[in-house]
């Protein structure tokens, strides 16, 4: 089982390297077409913005696929375990998000009552 989850997180992060790489590369050619007058400023970050979306959509799919062609592999245990460790996760991240969410609010109130001291 290891050896079939380490095997997609090792093509997960091919994947994900080779769209890192795709768009450092693009982004340079955006950049020397910029320089040159070929498109203006406007375009290139409007081009940059579109193929940012877009290697987040691939690599979100290639996220999802992974993970059904993994979880194909499980027995319906595993795959109830799975589902339950993500849960799990998911009730954490969401318990820290509250949480910084709670501490920056207070630091606002905090700041605001430190200025209208000072005013």
């Amino acid at each position: 089982m290891a050896n079939v989850t380490d095997a997609f997180k090792d093509i997960f992060l091919a994947g994900v390297g080779a769209l890192a790489i795709g768009a450092e590369k693009t982004q340079e050619v955006i950049d020397q077409l910029v320089e040159k007058g070929q498109i203006t400023v406007d375009q290139g970050k409007e081009i940059a913005s579109d193929l940012k979306e877009q290697a987040i959509t691939n690599t979100a799919q290639m996220r999802d696929d992974i993970i059904a062609a993994q979880m194909k592999t499980m027995t319906k245990e595993q795959r109830d375990a799975f589902a339950a460790r993500v849960a799990e996760i998911a009730a954490t991240v969401d318990g820290n998000a509250a949480m910084m969410d709670q501490e920056e609010a207070e630091v606002k109130a905090a700041e605001a009552a430190e200025s209208g001291k000072t005013e």
